[in-house]
Protein backbone atom coordinates (compact mmCIF):
# COMPACT_ATOMS: atom_id res chain seq x y z
CA UNK A 1 0.00 0.00 0.00
CA UNK A 2 2.57 2.81 0.95
CA UNK A 3 4.27 1.83 -2.23
CA UNK A 4 1.20 2.31 -4.44
CA UNK A 5 0.56 5.72 -2.63
CA UNK A 6 4.09 6.79 -3.56
CA UNK A 7 3.51 6.13 -7.27
CA UNK A 8 0.23 7.80 -7.23
CA UNK A 9 1.32 10.79 -5.11
CA UNK A 10 4.16 11.14 -7.86
CA UNK A 11 2.01 11.27 -10.43
CA UNK A 12 0.37 13.57 -9.26
CA UNK A 13 2.99 15.93 -8.34
CA UNK A 14 4.62 15.27 -11.78
CA UNK A 15 2.42 15.33 -14.18
CA UNK A 16 1.47 18.94 -15.10
CA UNK A 17 -1.29 19.62 -17.65
CA UNK A 18 -0.03 22.53 -18.91
CA UNK A 19 3.28 21.59 -20.15
CA UNK A 20 1.86 18.39 -21.47
CA UNK A 21 1.98 18.35 -25.32
CA UNK A 22 -1.62 18.82 -26.49
CA UNK A 23 -2.79 15.78 -28.06
CA UNK A 24 -2.16 12.47 -25.99
CA UNK A 25 -4.15 9.55 -27.12
CA UNK A 26 -6.02 8.14 -24.39
CA UNK A 27 -3.82 9.50 -21.61
CA UNK A 28 -4.68 12.84 -22.40
CA UNK A 29 -8.34 12.83 -22.92
CA UNK A 30 -8.60 11.25 -19.45
CA UNK A 31 -6.12 13.14 -17.68
CA UNK A 32 -8.20 16.80 -18.84
CA UNK A 33 -11.71 14.91 -17.31
CA UNK A 34 -10.03 14.26 -14.53
CA UNK A 35 -8.90 17.64 -14.14
CA UNK A 36 -12.13 18.90 -14.26
CA UNK A 37 -12.99 17.05 -11.10
CA UNK A 38 -12.86 18.84 -7.36
CA UNK A 39 -9.89 18.73 -5.71
CA UNK A 40 -7.88 16.18 -7.80
CA UNK A 41 -8.35 18.68 -10.60
CA UNK A 42 -6.24 21.64 -9.21
CA UNK A 43 -3.26 18.96 -8.59
CA UNK A 44 -2.92 17.50 -12.42
CA UNK A 45 -2.93 21.81 -12.95
CA UNK A 46 0.28 22.82 -11.39
CA UNK A 47 3.53 21.02 -11.10
CA UNK A 48 4.12 20.14 -7.19
CA UNK A 49 7.72 19.71 -5.44
CA UNK A 50 8.70 15.94 -5.06
CA UNK A 51 9.36 16.47 -1.46
CA UNK A 52 5.33 16.52 -0.72
CA UNK A 53 4.41 12.98 -2.32
CA UNK A 54 7.33 12.01 -0.35
CA UNK A 55 6.47 13.04 2.90
CA UNK A 56 2.85 11.54 2.33
CA UNK A 57 4.09 8.44 1.21
CA UNK A 58 5.99 8.11 4.45
CA UNK A 59 3.03 9.28 6.43
CA UNK A 60 1.17 5.91 4.80
CA UNK A 61 3.55 3.66 5.54
CA UNK A 62 3.90 5.10 8.85
CA UNK A 63 0.54 4.11 9.82
CA UNK A 64 0.86 0.93 8.14
CA UNK A 65 3.73 0.25 9.86
CA UNK A 66 1.65 1.19 13.92
CA UNK A 67 -1.10 -0.90 12.29
CA UNK A 68 1.56 -3.52 12.46
CA UNK A 69 2.45 -2.83 16.12
CA UNK A 70 5.16 -1.00 15.87
CA UNK A 71 5.55 1.98 18.27
CA UNK A 72 5.37 5.57 17.09
CA UNK A 73 9.25 6.07 18.71
CA UNK A 74 10.18 3.09 16.74
CA UNK A 75 9.18 4.92 13.48
CA UNK A 76 10.88 7.90 14.23
CA UNK A 77 13.62 5.91 14.94
CA UNK A 78 13.78 4.50 11.64
CA UNK A 79 13.37 7.72 9.82
CA UNK A 80 16.11 9.03 11.58
CA UNK A 81 17.50 6.10 10.80
CA UNK A 82 16.88 6.32 7.26
CA UNK A 83 17.96 9.91 7.40
CA UNK A 84 21.53 9.01 8.95
CA UNK A 85 22.50 6.99 5.88
CA UNK A 86 22.54 10.13 3.60
CA UNK A 87 24.26 12.68 5.69
CA UNK A 88 27.56 12.41 4.15
CA UNK A 89 26.14 12.44 0.77
CA UNK A 90 24.25 15.99 2.04
CA UNK A 91 27.50 16.98 3.34
CA UNK A 92 28.80 16.49 -0.38
CA UNK A 93 26.37 17.72 -1.64
CA UNK A 94 26.86 21.32 -0.18
CA UNK A 95 30.64 21.27 -1.11
CA UNK A 96 29.88 20.61 -4.47
CA UNK A 97 27.34 23.24 -4.60
CA UNK A 98 30.42 25.92 -2.94
CA UNK A 99 32.85 24.21 -5.64
CA UNK A 100 30.86 25.12 -8.38
CA UNK A 101 29.95 28.96 -7.45
CA UNK A 102 33.36 29.42 -6.79
CA UNK A 103 34.47 27.82 -10.01
CA UNK A 104 32.60 29.71 -11.72
CA UNK A 105 33.07 33.07 -9.92
CA UNK A 106 37.24 32.27 -10.48
CA UNK A 107 36.54 31.41 -14.10
CA UNK A 108 37.61 28.08 -14.22
CA UNK A 109 34.15 27.22 -15.60
CA UNK A 110 34.00 29.53 -18.41
CA UNK A 111 37.75 28.93 -19.14
CA UNK A 112 36.94 25.02 -20.05
CA UNK A 113 33.48 26.61 -21.50
CA UNK A 114 35.35 28.75 -23.91
CA UNK A 115 38.17 26.01 -24.67
CA UNK A 116 35.56 23.70 -25.43
CA UNK A 117 34.05 25.28 -27.89
CA UNK A 118 36.63 26.02 -29.69
CA UNK A 119 38.17 22.00 -29.85
CA UNK A 120 34.70 20.47 -29.31
CA UNK A 121 32.69 19.82 -32.81
CA UNK A 122 28.79 18.68 -32.51
CA UNK A 123 29.48 15.56 -34.71
CA UNK A 124 31.51 13.96 -31.90
CA UNK A 125 30.79 16.15 -28.57
CA UNK A 126 28.25 13.58 -26.95
CA UNK A 127 31.43 10.60 -27.71
CA UNK A 128 33.70 13.12 -26.21
CA UNK A 129 31.34 13.90 -23.35
CA UNK A 130 30.80 10.48 -22.32
CA UNK A 131 34.65 9.53 -22.95
CA UNK A 132 36.18 11.95 -20.95
CA UNK A 133 33.45 11.62 -18.35
CA UNK A 134 34.17 8.01 -18.41
CA UNK A 135 38.16 8.08 -17.66
CA UNK A 136 37.27 10.82 -14.93
CA UNK A 137 35.38 8.65 -13.00
CA UNK A 138 37.68 5.56 -13.66
CA UNK A 139 40.79 7.70 -11.83
CA UNK A 140 38.84 9.13 -9.81
CA UNK A 141 36.20 6.66 -8.67
CA UNK A 142 33.44 9.03 -8.32
CA UNK A 143 30.89 9.73 -10.54
CA UNK A 144 29.58 12.58 -8.22
CA UNK A 145 33.28 14.22 -8.42
CA UNK A 146 33.06 13.84 -11.91
CA UNK A 147 29.99 15.51 -12.58
CA UNK A 148 30.42 18.25 -10.35
CA UNK A 149 33.65 18.89 -12.07
CA UNK A 150 33.28 17.91 -15.84
CA UNK A 151 30.31 17.28 -15.73
CA UNK A 152 29.51 21.26 -15.46
CA UNK A 153 31.67 22.18 -17.80
CA UNK A 154 30.32 19.83 -20.66
CA UNK A 155 26.99 21.08 -19.97
CA UNK A 156 28.19 24.90 -20.69
CA UNK A 157 30.36 23.48 -24.22
CA UNK A 158 26.71 21.74 -25.32
CA UNK A 159 24.84 24.56 -24.49
CA UNK A 160 27.41 26.57 -26.09
CA UNK A 161 27.00 24.24 -29.63
CA UNK A 162 23.56 23.69 -29.69
CA UNK A 163 23.32 20.27 -28.47
CA UNK A 164 20.08 19.71 -26.28
CA UNK A 165 21.03 19.86 -22.75
CA UNK A 166 19.13 15.88 -22.15
CA UNK A 167 21.62 14.34 -24.22
CA UNK A 168 24.69 16.20 -22.68
CA UNK A 169 23.65 15.32 -19.20
CA UNK A 170 22.68 11.35 -20.92
CA UNK A 171 26.35 11.47 -22.22
CA UNK A 172 27.45 12.55 -18.60
CA UNK A 173 25.61 10.05 -16.43
CA UNK A 174 26.83 7.34 -18.89
CA UNK A 175 30.54 8.09 -19.15
CA UNK A 176 30.44 8.61 -15.23
CA UNK A 177 28.81 5.76 -14.07
CA UNK A 178 30.91 3.79 -16.35
CA UNK A 179 34.00 4.56 -15.01
CA UNK A 180 32.24 4.77 -11.25
CA UNK A 181 31.27 1.31 -11.87
CA UNK A 182 34.64 -0.46 -13.27
CA UNK A 183 37.01 1.80 -10.71
CA UNK A 184 38.48 -0.07 -7.78
CA UNK A 185 38.42 3.15 -5.95
CA UNK A 186 34.63 3.20 -6.19
CA UNK A 187 32.56 2.69 -2.95
CA UNK A 188 29.50 0.91 -4.91
CA UNK A 189 32.72 -1.05 -7.28
CA UNK A 190 34.04 -2.70 -3.51
CA UNK A 191 30.92 -2.76 -1.42
CA UNK A 192 28.84 -5.26 -4.26
CA UNK A 193 31.90 -7.57 -3.53
CA UNK A 194 31.62 -7.78 -0.16
CA UNK A 195 28.21 -8.50 0.13
CA UNK A 196 28.20 -11.16 -2.13
CA UNK A 197 31.47 -12.79 -1.09
CA UNK A 198 34.00 -12.45 -3.83
CA UNK A 199 37.19 -10.85 -5.03
CA UNK A 200 37.63 -7.41 -5.87
CA UNK A 201 39.16 -7.50 -9.14
CA UNK A 202 37.48 -10.79 -9.93
CA UNK A 203 34.08 -8.99 -9.60
CA UNK A 204 35.74 -6.01 -11.71
CA UNK A 205 36.88 -7.89 -14.40
CA UNK A 206 33.58 -10.00 -14.71
CA UNK A 207 31.70 -6.95 -15.31
CA UNK A 208 33.77 -6.04 -18.08
CA UNK A 209 31.04 -8.68 -20.19
CA UNK A 210 28.43 -6.72 -19.48
CA UNK A 211 29.30 -2.99 -19.32
CA UNK A 212 32.00 -3.52 -21.75
CA UNK A 213 29.18 -3.99 -24.73
CA UNK A 214 26.32 -1.60 -23.36
CA UNK A 215 29.69 1.45 -22.90
CA UNK A 216 30.36 0.17 -26.63
CA UNK A 217 26.86 0.68 -27.64
CA UNK A 218 26.46 3.33 -26.12
CA UNK A 219 29.15 5.56 -27.71
CA UNK A 220 27.95 4.26 -31.16
CA UNK A 221 24.45 5.86 -30.30
CA UNK A 222 26.06 8.95 -28.87
CA UNK A 223 28.11 9.41 -32.24
CA UNK A 224 25.25 9.02 -34.31
CA UNK A 225 23.10 11.49 -32.56
CA UNK A 226 25.87 13.79 -32.89
CA UNK A 227 25.70 13.56 -36.38
CA UNK A 228 22.32 14.94 -36.53
CA UNK A 229 23.84 18.33 -35.45
CA UNK A 230 26.86 18.32 -37.76
CA UNK A 231 26.74 21.43 -39.55
CA UNK A 232 24.21 22.95 -37.85
CA UNK A 233 26.51 24.85 -35.01
CA UNK A 234 25.27 28.83 -34.75
CA UNK A 235 28.67 30.33 -35.13
CA UNK A 236 27.68 34.05 -34.00
CA UNK A 237 25.90 31.99 -30.71
CA UNK A 238 29.20 30.62 -30.14
CA UNK A 239 31.01 33.50 -31.22
CA UNK A 240 28.72 35.95 -28.64
CA UNK A 241 29.65 33.26 -26.21
CA UNK A 242 33.38 33.49 -25.95
CA UNK A 243 33.66 37.18 -26.29
CA UNK A 244 30.69 37.43 -23.32
CA UNK A 245 33.13 35.53 -21.38
CA UNK A 246 36.10 37.13 -21.83
CA UNK A 247 34.78 40.59 -21.37
CA UNK A 248 33.32 38.92 -17.62
CA UNK A 249 36.86 37.21 -17.13
CA UNK A 250 40.49 37.42 -17.23
CA UNK A 251 41.03 34.03 -19.24
CA UNK A 252 44.48 32.91 -17.70
CA UNK A 253 45.80 28.91 -17.91
CA UNK A 254 46.22 29.69 -14.14
CA UNK A 255 42.42 28.98 -14.07
CA UNK A 256 42.88 25.44 -14.22
CA UNK A 257 44.99 25.35 -10.71
CA UNK A 258 41.43 24.25 -9.06
CA UNK A 259 40.77 21.24 -11.13
CA UNK A 260 44.35 20.31 -11.16
CA UNK A 261 44.29 20.31 -7.67
CA UNK A 262 40.84 18.44 -7.29
CA UNK A 263 42.18 15.57 -9.25
CA UNK A 264 45.34 15.37 -7.66
CA UNK A 265 44.22 15.01 -4.12
CA UNK A 266 41.63 12.40 -5.61
CA UNK A 267 44.40 10.22 -7.10
CA UNK A 268 46.23 10.41 -4.04
CA UNK A 269 42.97 8.92 -2.21
CA UNK A 270 42.26 11.93 -0.14
CA UNK A 271 38.54 11.14 0.67
CA UNK A 272 35.83 13.25 -1.53
CA UNK A 273 34.41 15.78 1.11
CA UNK A 274 38.14 17.26 2.41
CA UNK A 275 38.83 17.07 -1.59
CA UNK A 276 35.82 19.16 -2.60
CA UNK A 277 35.86 22.04 0.00
CA UNK A 278 39.40 22.37 -0.80
CA UNK A 279 38.71 22.46 -4.72
CA UNK A 280 35.97 25.64 -3.23
CA UNK A 281 38.60 27.39 -1.02
CA UNK A 282 41.13 27.00 -4.37
CA UNK A 283 38.27 28.47 -6.33
CA UNK A 284 37.84 31.20 -4.23
CA UNK A 285 41.26 32.57 -3.90
CA UNK A 286 42.33 32.22 -7.66
CA UNK A 287 39.29 34.75 -7.92
CA UNK A 288 40.94 36.94 -6.08
CA UNK A 289 44.52 36.41 -7.36
CA UNK A 290 43.01 36.41 -11.29
CA UNK A 291 40.09 38.50 -11.21
CA UNK A 292 39.85 40.89 -8.73
CA UNK A 293 37.20 39.93 -6.22
CA UNK A 294 37.18 40.49 -2.66
CA UNK A 295 36.69 37.73 -0.08
CA UNK A 296 33.29 38.83 0.14
CA UNK A 297 32.57 38.29 -3.36
CA UNK A 298 33.88 34.97 -2.89
CA UNK A 299 32.37 33.89 0.22
CA UNK A 300 28.72 34.83 -1.84
CA UNK A 301 29.50 33.03 -4.66
CA UNK A 302 30.07 29.86 -2.08
CA UNK A 303 26.63 30.20 -0.62
CA UNK A 304 24.40 32.20 -3.43
CA UNK A 305 26.34 31.19 -6.34
CA UNK A 306 27.08 33.41 -9.08
CA UNK A 307 25.35 35.98 -10.09
CA UNK A 308 26.17 36.33 -14.30
CA UNK A 309 25.58 39.94 -15.52
CA UNK A 310 27.37 40.38 -18.74
CA UNK A 311 24.34 41.34 -20.81
CA UNK A 312 24.54 38.32 -22.65
CA UNK A 313 21.55 36.25 -22.71
CA UNK A 314 23.30 33.16 -23.24
CA UNK A 315 26.54 33.62 -21.50
CA UNK A 316 24.13 34.88 -18.65
CA UNK A 317 22.32 31.50 -18.16
CA UNK A 318 24.91 29.14 -18.56
CA UNK A 319 26.38 31.24 -15.99
CA UNK A 320 24.18 31.77 -12.79
CA UNK A 321 24.72 28.78 -11.16
CA UNK A 322 26.30 27.10 -8.24
CA UNK A 323 26.56 27.55 -4.34
CA UNK A 324 25.07 25.90 -1.50
CA UNK A 325 21.80 27.47 -1.71
CA UNK A 326 20.93 25.64 -4.98
CA UNK A 327 21.24 22.05 -3.14
CA UNK A 328 18.69 23.17 -0.30
CA UNK A 329 15.81 21.59 -2.45
CA UNK A 330 18.10 18.51 -3.34
CA UNK A 331 18.65 17.85 0.30
CA UNK A 332 14.95 18.21 1.17
CA UNK A 333 14.48 15.26 -1.56
CA UNK A 334 17.01 13.05 -0.21
CA UNK A 335 16.00 13.02 3.92
CA UNK A 336 12.17 12.66 2.73
CA UNK A 337 12.87 9.84 0.18
CA UNK A 338 15.45 7.88 2.69
CA UNK A 339 12.78 8.76 5.85
CA UNK A 340 10.11 6.99 3.65
CA UNK A 341 12.85 4.17 3.06
CA UNK A 342 13.88 3.75 6.65
CA UNK A 343 10.32 3.07 8.05
CA UNK A 344 9.69 1.00 4.95
CA UNK A 345 12.79 -1.41 6.06
CA UNK A 346 12.38 -1.04 9.51
CA UNK A 347 9.07 -2.19 9.41
CA UNK A 348 10.12 -5.18 7.15
CA UNK A 349 7.86 -3.91 4.34
CA UNK A 350 10.82 -4.48 2.11
CA UNK A 351 11.62 -7.34 2.61
CA UNK A 352 8.50 -8.87 2.02
CA UNK A 353 8.30 -7.20 -1.35
CA UNK A 354 11.78 -8.57 -2.01
CA UNK A 355 10.83 -11.84 -1.07
CA UNK A 356 7.87 -11.89 -2.93
CA UNK A 357 10.28 -10.87 -6.42
CA UNK A 358 12.74 -14.06 -4.93
CA UNK A 359 9.53 -16.39 -5.03
CA UNK A 360 9.09 -16.15 -8.65
CA UNK A 361 12.69 -17.08 -9.73
CA UNK A 362 12.16 -20.63 -10.70
CA UNK A 363 15.16 -20.89 -12.85
CA UNK A 364 18.51 -18.98 -13.96
CA UNK A 365 17.14 -16.54 -16.11
CA UNK A 366 14.26 -15.79 -13.28
CA UNK A 367 16.80 -15.07 -10.49
CA UNK A 368 19.00 -12.93 -12.69
CA UNK A 369 15.69 -11.01 -13.18
CA UNK A 370 14.70 -11.08 -10.17
CA UNK A 371 17.97 -9.64 -8.83
CA UNK A 372 17.87 -6.82 -11.14
CA UNK A 373 14.30 -5.98 -10.40
CA UNK A 374 14.89 -5.67 -6.76
CA UNK A 375 17.41 -3.31 -7.08
CA UNK A 376 15.62 -1.51 -9.36
CA UNK A 377 12.87 -1.72 -7.03
CA UNK A 378 14.50 -0.63 -4.10
CA UNK A 379 16.41 2.31 -5.56
CA UNK A 380 12.82 3.27 -6.64
CA UNK A 381 11.05 2.95 -2.87
CA UNK A 382 13.88 2.84 -0.58
CA UNK A 383 16.06 5.39 -2.97
CA UNK A 384 19.10 5.06 -1.56
CA UNK A 385 21.63 3.03 -4.27
CA UNK A 386 23.31 1.75 -1.25
CA UNK A 387 20.66 0.05 0.20
CA UNK A 388 19.70 -0.91 -3.78
CA UNK A 389 23.01 -2.89 -3.36
CA UNK A 390 23.23 -4.48 0.26
CA UNK A 391 19.44 -5.99 0.78
CA UNK A 392 19.38 -7.65 -2.41
CA UNK A 393 22.93 -9.15 -2.32
CA UNK A 394 22.05 -10.56 1.60
CA UNK A 395 18.72 -11.83 0.65
CA UNK A 396 20.04 -13.86 -3.05
CA UNK A 397 23.07 -14.91 -1.79
CA UNK A 398 21.98 -18.16 -0.95
CA UNK A 399 19.54 -18.34 -3.74
CA UNK A 400 22.59 -18.12 -6.23
CA UNK A 401 24.79 -20.94 -4.56
CA UNK A 402 21.94 -23.11 -4.21
CA UNK A 403 21.56 -22.46 -8.29
CA UNK A 404 25.39 -23.28 -8.79
CA UNK A 405 26.23 -19.77 -10.15
CA UNK A 406 29.42 -18.15 -8.92
CA UNK A 407 28.93 -14.89 -6.59
CA UNK A 408 30.52 -12.86 -9.05
CA UNK A 409 27.70 -12.85 -11.35
CA UNK A 410 25.09 -12.03 -8.03
CA UNK A 411 27.91 -9.07 -7.57
CA UNK A 412 27.53 -7.89 -10.91
CA UNK A 413 23.71 -8.17 -10.88
CA UNK A 414 23.77 -5.73 -8.13
CA UNK A 415 26.12 -3.16 -9.63
CA UNK A 416 24.40 -4.17 -12.95
CA UNK A 417 20.87 -2.57 -11.55
CA UNK A 418 21.65 -1.01 -8.10
CA UNK A 419 24.69 1.14 -9.52
CA UNK A 420 23.40 1.88 -12.56
CA UNK A 421 19.70 2.75 -12.25
CA UNK A 422 20.05 5.02 -8.93
CA UNK A 423 20.82 8.01 -11.35
CA UNK A 424 17.82 7.60 -13.23
CA UNK A 425 15.39 8.25 -10.59
CA UNK A 426 14.52 12.61 -9.62
CA UNK A 427 14.09 11.24 -5.85
CA UNK A 428 16.93 8.70 -5.09
CA UNK A 429 19.84 10.47 -3.65
CA UNK A 430 22.12 10.15 -6.65
CA UNK A 431 19.09 11.08 -9.24
CA UNK A 432 18.41 14.43 -7.20
CA UNK A 433 22.40 14.86 -7.17
CA UNK A 434 22.46 14.65 -10.86
CA UNK A 435 19.65 17.30 -10.85
CA UNK A 436 20.98 19.84 -8.39
CA UNK A 437 24.40 19.54 -10.34
CA UNK A 438 23.72 19.55 -14.11
CA UNK A 439 20.36 21.28 -13.81
CA UNK A 440 18.75 18.68 -16.45
CA UNK A 441 15.46 16.62 -14.49
CA UNK A 442 16.36 12.94 -14.72
CA UNK A 443 13.72 12.17 -16.80
CA UNK A 444 14.67 14.99 -19.42
CA UNK A 445 18.25 12.72 -19.52
CA UNK A 446 16.88 9.21 -19.21
CA UNK A 447 16.28 8.41 -22.71
CA UNK A 448 19.64 9.66 -23.10
CA UNK A 449 21.15 7.42 -20.71
CA UNK A 450 22.06 4.95 -22.87
CA UNK A 451 24.82 3.13 -20.73
CA UNK A 452 22.27 2.90 -17.72
CA UNK A 453 19.35 1.45 -19.54
CA UNK A 454 21.45 -1.40 -21.88
CA UNK A 455 23.51 -2.28 -19.10
CA UNK A 456 20.81 -4.08 -16.94
CA UNK A 457 19.37 -5.56 -20.10
CA UNK A 458 22.73 -7.20 -21.56
CA UNK A 459 23.13 -8.41 -18.18
CA UNK A 460 19.29 -9.88 -18.01
CA UNK A 461 19.89 -11.56 -21.45
CA UNK A 462 22.97 -13.31 -20.36
CA UNK A 463 20.58 -14.88 -17.39
CA UNK A 464 18.08 -15.95 -19.78
CA UNK A 465 20.42 -17.46 -22.36
CA UNK A 466 23.16 -18.35 -19.89
CA UNK A 467 26.15 -16.95 -22.05
CA UNK A 468 29.02 -15.17 -20.04
CA UNK A 469 27.86 -16.85 -16.74
CA UNK A 470 29.95 -18.76 -14.34
CA UNK A 471 29.22 -21.82 -12.38
CA UNK A 472 30.08 -22.06 -8.68
CA UNK A 473 33.71 -23.75 -8.02
CA UNK A 474 33.60 -26.80 -6.85
CA UNK A 475 34.51 -25.90 -3.34
CA UNK A 476 32.71 -23.17 -1.05
CA UNK A 477 34.96 -20.79 -1.83
CA UNK A 478 34.28 -17.60 -4.11
CA UNK A 479 38.08 -17.72 -5.82
CA UNK A 480 38.16 -16.95 -9.91
CA UNK A 481 37.31 -19.54 -12.02
CA UNK A 482 39.95 -19.85 -15.44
Amino acid sequence: MPVGCLVVFLALAVIDLGSLPPEIPVVGPLLHALAQTPYLGSLLRVSIPVQIPLVGATAVAALMAARLGWKWAEIETACIDGIRLSLGAVLILLAVGMLIGTWISCGTVPLLIVYGLKLLSPDYFLVATCAVCAVVSLVTGSSWTTAGTVGVAFIGIGAGLGVPLPMVAGAIISGAYFGDKMSPLSETTNLAPAVAGVDLFVHVRHMLWTSGPAMGLALLFYWLLGLGYGGTVDLERVAGITAGVGLAFNLTPWLLLPPVLVLGLVCRRVPALPVLLLGAIAGGLVAAATQGQSPAQALQAAYAGYQSATGVEAVDELLTRGGMESIYGTIGIILCALSFGGVMEKSGMLGVIAAAILRLARGTGSLIAATLASCLGLNLIASDQYLAIVLPGRMYREAYRRAGLHPKNLSRCLEDAGTLTSPLIPWNSCGAYMFATLGVFPFAYLPFAFLNLLNPLISALYGWTGWMLTPAPPATSAEEQP
